[in-house]
This record gives C-alpha cells, sequence and structure tokens, in this order.
C-alpha cells in the first residue's frame, strides 16, 4: 500500500486567489454580482469538507496529470509547499457548489487521497 501524502495547507488563501475567483465569476454572473460574492467570500470564515464532497457538489469531472495545472500543483505537494485553500460558492438555484478558485488544487489533492479535508472559503 502507497504511503498517503500529507497536503500542507496555507492558514488563509493568498491574496492573488480572490481576483482569479472574480474573473471566474465573471463569466457567469453580472459583476456587481460577482464583485459582491468576492466580497463576501474574504470575510467568510474558513471550513473544512472532504475532497470527495466537494467534488460531488461541485459536479466537476477530475482533471487528471495530463493538465499542467494540476501536475504543478501535484509536484508542490509533494515538494512539501503549503498549497492555498480553497474558495467556494453555494448555487442553491443550480444544487451545486462553485469552485471559484482552486479547481486544480483540488484535483491534485483528490489524486492523493479522496478523504483529503481540504481547509476553503465559502458563502
Amino acid at each position: 500500500m502507497a504511503k498517503k501524502v500529507s497536503v500542507k495547507w496555507l492558514s488563509q488563501p493568498e491574496d492573488h486567489d480572490y481576483p482569479a475567483a472574480l474573473s471566474y465569476l465573471s463569466l457567469t454572473y453580472d459583476p456587481t454580482t460577482a464583485v459582491g460574492l468576492v466580497g463576501r467570500l474574504k470575510k467568510a470564515a474558513m471550513a473544512e469538507f472532504k475532497a470527495k464532497d466537494i467534488f460531488r457538489a461541485a459536479a466537476l469531472p477530475l482533471l487528471g496529470i495530463a493538465n499542467s495545472h494540476v501536475k504543478a500543483n501535484q509536484q508542490k505537494i509533494l515538494a512539501g509547499d503549503a498549497v492555498s485553500p480553497l474558495l467556494l460558492i453555494r448555487d442553491p438555484a443550480h444544487g451545486r457548489v462553485i469552485i471559484a478558485d482552486g479547481y486544480h488544487r483540488m484535483c491534485a489533492v483528490y489524486s492523493f487521497d479522496e478523504d483529503a479535508v481540504i481547509p476553503c472559503k465559502i458563502t
């Protein structure tokens, strides 16, 4: 049996995660709503969810190591570098969670352990 990889997490999302979330959210929300959601994420408390539960709630496909961003995040994790928590938005109108920032990190972590507990901010 392979040894589980221990993922180190930063205590808070990095500053550049919020503009990335805004860019993504601006694709599906009007600018005012997207800005408001990011503002709520900045104020949100940290939470934790299992990787497999976030994937189920987001209804997204798992990206493999063929994706350069997933591979880069896997290498960062294996090197012992801390990674940034995810930024999540609840979308009750569609019955899912939007990964506003951190999809590639999520896929990298899931590739090591689907039961991994992932810190995030959620609103």
